[in-house]
């Protein structure tokens, strides 16, 4: 059966979810999740609400699916190896320097992969599973038919989101609330400029990244089916009586084996939506009818006052128990109950007397047995031993059920027995004392000219796609080494194509492939390419580096929401480099806005989303029929080079995307020779300021 997972922001919401028939929840404890905003737990509230889910047979996941400094670490294995004290049954990280630190704190608590770290391909999930995960979360964008291709072929368990929020960019590659307010959302303090005003050229008055909420209710047959293991519910930022309404309508229909009804339907869209619900990127229909705004309307006040005594009056009974009774002459009455798992607890309570009137009856102990009402438990099966003409108070019988369900509530809180770990960061590295190298990244094939390559670059980064329709470029770079760009997602269906590219690109003399997913590393290596990081597998800590050096890569790009002074204190075990200059990527996008905008293709042409700022965000074509976002304005510390230059890194890289082949001389050079050159409006980005 479908595993039901639902979100928990704070106790009440536990409740909410547990009482409903959730199988499972995750909730976020301290600062080091996806939703430091909400409530979270302390401590001792989250042990609490471990030891509240599993005596009513449900599961317990703790989120860590944040980008940690080094700093940050030894705290956060502090809280993964409480976790696992206290029997958490998995915990999900996007970080990978955070999951090689749970194998250390915690060798024994389960890793899952959360869709933060953008898996959204079958190598991808290969690759979590080579990394120790039990479990992938997968990218919201993906279709049924790539969710069901990836089932089939997956050596771990895989997990979809059904109900929720759905973000217009793939998670784990968001930029936006970080670069234009300096919060975050890959370290749990996204505040979703997407769901604002935004407008084509010049005038704000639509909403064209605000998402309607996903709701797959109508498909859960089909999802099981395809071997998911486990559907998500989305909103761990949402009030306690959300959760009770949608994890109740999920959780019956499920175990009824059967899909919402009509009037379920309507209680799911009262409860919160944007104007309706969205199938569309599972179905693979997308387009302009998946957009809406959350509109403010009455309270379903009545729906919402059910919800909340589903779980403020009082228990769903949800374990099914057997007792066992003896009820014999000369010997103290003996109570015994059994839970699913296998777990016994028998208590004896006092010697019967020869009956004077009425002697105890089997169907007698078993009415008395039975009344567990008030409990996690629900009498399933009696199986007394009565022998006749005997008396013992019923009393008594109730209080032997009792004392019996309360030892099986202490036996069912017991944590399991695992190893404890040590967190070790490991041996430091010394920074690189030479200037950093100038690398140059281009998006198309014209913007590579002789004068550019003047500017002597160490190496040139060219997408696969114009390697393979320009061929031309390698020649021209004529001897600067040249570097393919893979495309941060490529789906199942889309991976032959890939591995042709790959080979044109390896037969024009490329040999090395700058690869910003988990999921193109093996495609890459297969082909003979030595692998460099991009700036996807958000390299943020000393960790990741050490993890990425692991799987073979030669090379990493640095996080652009780290400071320079995070950046000179990362201790470094391989080359890194960092984005200098050009205009950040702000979102990568499966929802093709240019088309959503006119109805036919239109990416030749400039695209230019405005906000009620009035700042301009190019949006550009993203190999696949996708969109990328990028920032109104361009990075540039073409003037700040004594800041950088002695942070460490191998390489600098020049990010260039809508300058024309002339600007881009003229800003290769002025890294390269100095003066006073700078563009019409630049950012400092993050490199200066705290990133919450």
């Amino acid at each position: 059966m479908l595993e039901l997972l639902a979100p928990a922001g704070s106790m009440e919401a536990v409740a909410a979810a547990v009482e409903n028939g959730a199988d499972a929840v995750y909730l976020g404890y301290g600062d080091f999740n996806a939703r430091r905003n909400a409530k979270n737990f302390s401590r001792e509230e989250f042990a609490a609400a471990v030891s509240y889910c599993h005596v009513r047979g449900a599961k317990a996941y703790l989120t860590l699916n944040t980008l940690l400094t080094d700093r940050e670490l030894p705290a956060a294995a502090q809280v993964a190896a409480h976790a696992s004290e206290i029997g958490a049954d998995a915990v999900l990280v996007q970080d990978l320097g955070v999951a090689r630190m749970v194998r250390q704190a915690a060798p024994d608590l389960p890793l899952h992969a959360s869709t933060q770290m953008t898996l959204h391909n079958l190598d991808g999930v290969k690759l979590a599973a080579d990394l120790g995960m039990t479990r992938a979360v997968l990218s919201r964008e993906l279709s049924r038919d790539q969710i069901e291709y990836i089932c089939q072929r997956s050596p771990i368990e895989i997990e979809v989101f059904a109900h929720g929020a759905l973000c217009m960019c793939y998670s784990g590659q968001c930029f936006l609330s970080s670069v234009i307010g300096g919060r975050s959302g890959n370290r749990g303090l996204c505040a979703q400029p997407c769901r604002l005003k935004y407008g084509w050229m010049d005038k704000a008055d639509a909403y064209p990244l605000s998402l309607k909420d996903l709701s797959l209710a109508g498909h859960l047959r089909e999802l099981r089916r395809m071997g998911v293991a486990c559907v998500k519910l989305e909103g761990r930022m949402k009030r306690p009586e959300y959760v009770a309404v949608v994890t109740r309508i999920y959780a019956c229909a499920i175990k009824e084996g059967r899909e919402p009804t009509a009037e379920e339907l309507a209680q799911l869209e009262a409860a919160f939506s944007r104007q309706g619900f969205t199938q569309g990127y599972y179905l693979d229909r997308q387009g302009p009818e998946m957009f809406g705004v959350r509109e403010e309307g009455k309270e379903p006040r009545e729906l919402f006052a059910q919800a909340r005594n589903t779980y403020q009056s009082g228990e769903a009974q949800r374990v099914p128990v057997t007792f066992y009774a003896m009820i014999r002459r000369g010997e103290s009455a003996q109570v015994g109950v059994e839970d699913p798992q296998g777990r016994v607890v028998t208590v004896a309570g006092p010697v019967p007397e020869e009956a004077r009137t009425r002697p105890l009856t089997q169907e007698a102990v078993g009415t008395q047995l039975s009344r567990t009402g008030g409990t996690p438990y629900r009498c399933e099966k009696v199986r007394a031993l009565v022998e006749e003409g005997l008396s013992l108070p019923l009393a008594a019988l109730n209080a032997l059920r009792r004392e019996a369900l309360d030892r099986l509530t202490e036996q069912r809180s017991l944590p399991p027995a695992r190893r404890a770990g040590a967190f070790h960061a490991g041996a430091r590295y010394e920074n690189r004392r030479e200037e950093p190298e100038l690398a140059l990244s281009v998006r198309r094939a014209e913007q590579v000219t002789p004068e550019l390559l003047e500017t002597r670059p160490a190496l040139l980064y060219v997408p696969l796609e114009e390697l393979c329709a320009h061929p031309e470029v390698v020649e021209t770079a004529n001897g600067t080494p040249v570097a393919a760009v893979l495309p941060r997602v490529v789906w199942d269906r889309e991976m032959e194509q890939l591995l042709r590219q790959l080979e044109q690109a390896r037969a024009l003399g490329v040999r090395e492939a700058l690869v910003g997913n988990l999921g193109l590393l093996e495609a890459a290596r297969r082909a003979g390419f030595a692998l460099r990081g991009d700036f996807g597998l958000e390299v943020y800590n000393a960790q990741t580096l050490k993890e990425l050096r692991r799987l073979g890569l030669i090379s990493a790009t640095l996080s652009f929401e780290l400071k320079l002074a995070q950046v000179r204190d990362l201790s470094k075990n391989m080359d890194t480099e960092l984005i200098t200059y050009g205009r950040l990527p702000l979102m990568i996008m499966e929802n093709c806005i240019i088309k959503n905008r006119s109805g036919h293709c239109g990416c030749d042409n400039p695209n230019v989303l405005t906000d009620r700022r009035g700042a301009r965000f190019p949006v550009l074509p993203a190999p696949g029929c996708r969109n990328e976002l990028f920032n109104s304005q361009k990075l540039f510390l073409a003037d700040k080079y004594d800041d950088y230059r002695r942070v460490g890194l191998w390489a600098q890289r020049l990010m260039f995307t809508t300058e024309n082949p002339r600007e881009c001389v003229q800003v290769a050079r002025r890294y390269r020779e100095g003066g006073r050159w700078s563009p019409n409006g630049y950012t400092r980005g993050l490199y200066y300021r705290d990133v919450e």
